[in-house]
């Protein structure tokens, strides 16, 4: 097929052989079928932000880590570079997460670079050695759902305990292969430790799968993985080996308002500090222009 323009950097450095096909297109990037080091891979063309339809919402970016405390400010005041700036970090994440969960042993594609906004990446195959399908292009037999629904709930305690939450997993972004689910599509996951909606995303991560596993298995509509999960997390408990129930003992205790409020007001104390400082900084800078 004709090279696409984002492409033909790669071929003429020698990252890429031929251009077999393209795979797919998304909301994200488009993805193309190409040889490159002597085996078929695939390469991930991220769209420019305006774009794309999946918005970097504050709540995914909070507790990514910076360069430098200047690149910091100009993403916080939205400059010209600093939405440069943003836009690449946006564009770093998926590769910084793949390198990481992939060490960590979660089934995610294996990363083989990232060039000019293309992720060149491993071919996830089927049985007979096609692209293999999205979940939601497969029908599944009830112990199929919950065989594959034990080994998706595994791979996110894996992708936790590394340090990540998916923050956008459903049956579009879990391939099927040979040996079973495999976990695509991170450029919004987020840092489980530093951003106060992990729970949240974690949560809607699992019950997503729920949801749709349940199609196959209605039994599985009863299970509460997502709160298990964290609380153990929280707890310091979780591991890759965790031996998970499905069960989760709601507490239904009374909120102690005093002890709110105080949390309340902390928050409130540490974000004052925190924006004393930072105009303490952008004073700095500017007088030392």
């Amino acid at each position: 097929m004709k090279i696409p323009k984002r492409l033909q950097p790669l071929v003429d450095d020698g990252l890429i052989d031929e251009v077999v096909a393209q795979l797919m297109s998304g909301k994200e990037a488009q993805v193309y079928v190409v040889r490159s080091g002597g085996e078929l891979r695939c390469a991930k063309v991220f769209k420019e932000a305006k774009q794309r339809s999946f918005k970097q919402a504050v709540q995914y970016q909070e507790g990514r880590k910076v360069r430098n405390s200047r690149q910091g400010r100009a993403m916080a005041k939205k400059s010209r570079y600093g939405q440069k700036e943003q836009e690449q970090a946006w564009l770093n994440a998926e590769v910084d997460a793949l390198y990481r969960l992939a060490s960590a042993g979660v089934r995610v594609p294996r990363p083989h670079g990232f060039v000019d906004g293309v992720l060149l990446m491993e071919m996830i195959h089927d049985a007979e050695g096609y692209a293999a399908p999205r979940l939601d292009d497969v029908t599944l037999g009830a112990e199929e759902a919950r065989e594959h629904h034990t080994r998706v709930i595994g791979e996110v305690v894996r992708m936790l305990c590394a340090g990540l939450v998916h923050g956008d997993l459903s049956e579009f972004n879990v391939l099927l292969d040979a040996r079973g689910p495999v976990i695509i599509d991170l450029p919004q996951a987020v840092d489980a430790a530093g951003n106060n909606s992990a729970a949240m995303m974690l949560e809607r991560d699992v019950d997503n799968m729920r949801a749709y596993f349940g199609r196959f298995a209605p039994e599985l509509l009863e299970t509460d993985y997502a709160k298990e999960i964290w609380a153990l997390y929280e707890s310091g408990e979780l591991h890759p080996e965790s031996r998970l129930t499905g069960c989760f003992a709601h507490d239904t205790r009374l909120v102690d308002v005093d002890d709110l409020l105080a949390v309340i007001e902390d928050a409130r104390e540490e974000q004052a500090e925190h924006l004393a400082a930072l105009a303490r900084s952008e004073q700095d800078d500017a007088d030392e222009r």
